[in-house]
């Protein structure tokens, strides 16, 4: 059954517990959202926090994707560049789909509908991401119509002697 999105939903203390149990579940699964496992929810509320500022200010919006039982299963944060001269543009940050929906298509149908947010966003042309190299995820940003554009070797340092690539992918949106 196919996840039901929705783009800036009402941010309830439901809906903020459920982004950071998905946002714990998925760093201690192995995912690169930030967090290196083993972590707790305790530990990402304050990175939910900060990102719930920013969609107060309207910099920052949420698309949420849940389940059949209405559980928060999916987010990416669409953010606003605030270079004058790069406002064309969004970044999307924390793409998350929870680990018990992983092979099911679901992160492919949450990439569709990040785009489909951006093309319904005035102005916006493209979406840039970064992602942790080594894992695989160029190649899927890829297959969702993304492009590498960059990269910077070594940015991302998971462990002592573990440096990861920073990969930089864009989705042209005309």
């Amino acid at each position: 059954m196919p996840l039901a999105f929705r783009l800036d939903p009402a941010v309830t203390p439901e809906l903020r517990d459920g982004i950071v149990a998905l946002w714990a579940d998925v760093s201690n699964a192995g995912g690169a959202v930030g967090f290196v496992p083993p972590v707790s929810p305790e530990q990402v509320r304050p990175e939910l926090l900060k990102h719930l500022a920013g969609m107060a200010e309207g910099r920052i919006r949420l698309l949420v994707g849940r389940d059949e039982r209405g559980a928060v299963a999916a987010t990416a944060f669409l953010v606003h560049n605030t270079h004058a001269l790069m406002r064309h543009w969004m970044w999307v940050y924390t793409v998350m789909v929870h680990p018990r929906h992983q092979g099911a298509g679901y992160g492919r149908d949450l990439m569709a509908a990040v785009a489909a947010a951006g093309r319904s966003l005035d102005g916006i042309e493209a979406l840039r991401l970064t992602c942790r190299g080594g894992l695989g995820l160029e190649r899927f940003y890829t297959s969702c119509g993304y492009q590498e554009v960059g990269r910077v070797p070594g940015a991302i340092r998971v462990a002592e002697g573990d440096d990861r690539d920073d990969v930089f992918m864009l989705l042209p949106l005309n």
